[in-house]
């Protein structure tokens, strides 16, 4: 296991930032780690790299203790955070050449050629950092999360300030690294998370409210009910087809368009559906059982914190 989370808490005088937060997160997997503004996940990130210790609790990464391997640990961890910190008055190349000589690693020149490749730094390589581009520079900053060859890559933010063509050359890269490396990631853009993550967790006043594959999350986060979207030829008679077994309740939406609730039991209303259309003489033009977005999700879990 990559890194693993055992009874978390950060108190910051009468404030607690993290309440017993547990989780763990195995090599290969980009896991999305979500929460409103002030939820605690800046503060966790900066307890696994090391950067805050804990006020109580244990954080392992590659199975090292990390308030014992402290420095073993950050060997081991690429970090970009929220607020990029860097040099502008250095030249891209030379930051990156200085981040190598950090880490002492063998033959310098070639990472840094390959890192610069990699995130698309190769036109402004030779410019100052302070005269990129908010995007550019966030660019450097994932360059040199990258650079040592980390096994866990932790990202705050990392499509900050990108322009949508950058946004989806980083997803690539963060999903191919996913693929070799333990990637944690913290954003608030939504099909972010989609586009690149397997699992999602989020967090809310310092809790964990969520843990669970990104395509199950909707199911488990709304199991009290379901809805089914079913187009008539013609309007119905909602009264009839309300008093139907397994079926809650029916709105209209358009002239022959109904949103039907059942309870989420896993029993499967649409039989009940075809057949009284059927016994009616009515026409189903559409069905279909209505998803969640992950937007609805993370709004339903969160909302009494924002």
């Amino acid at each position: 296991m990559s890194i693993q989370v055992k009874q978390v808490t950060k108190t910051y005088g009468i404030q607690k930032a993290l309440n017993e937060v547990s989780f763990n997160i195995p090599s290969g997997e980009v896991v999305g780690f979500l929460g409103p503004n002030g939820a605690g996940k800046s503060t966790m990130m900066k307890i696994i790299t090391g950067y805050l210790p804990p006020s109580a609790g244990e954080v392992e990464v590659c199975g090292m203790n990390i308030a014992d391997n402290t420095l073993d640990i950050r060997r081991k961890i690429g970090y970009l955070p929220e607020h990029n910190p860097l040099y502008s008055d250095m030249y891209v190349s030379e930051y990156l050449s200085m981040v190598a000589g950090i880490y002492h690693l063998p033959k310098p020149d070639a990472r840094i050629r390959e890192m610069i490749g990699l995130t698309g730094l190769t036109p402004e390589k030779h410019k100052k950092i302070g005269a990129l581009s908010k995007g550019y520079r966030q660019r450097v900053g994932l360059a040199q999360a990258l650079l040592p060859d980390p096994k866990v890559l932790i990202l705050d933010e990392p499509t900050t300030g990108l322009d949508p063509n950058q946004i989806v050359d980083v997803r690539e890269l963060i999903r191919n690294i996913g693929r070799e490396k333990t990637v944690m990631l913290s954003t608030h853009i939504m099909q972010e998370v989609q586009a690149i993550c397997q699992r999602v967790i989020i967090i809310n006043k310092g809790e964990i409210v969520a843990d669970n594959r990104s395509e199950q999350l909707s199911a488990s986060t709304f199991q009290n009910e379901e809805i089914i979207n079913v187009e008539f030829d013609a309007p119905i008679c909602t009264e009839s087809l309300s008093l139907q077994s397994g079926i809650t309740g029916i709105s209209q939406h358009g002239a022959a368009h109904y949103k039907i609730t059942a309870p989420g039991d896993g029993n499967d209303i649409r039989p009940v559906i075809f057949k009284w259309a059927v016994e009616n003489q009515r026409v189903i033009l559409e069905m279909n059982r209505e998803s969640r977005s992950l937007e609805e999700v993370f709004h339903a879990l969160t909302r009494s914190g924002s």
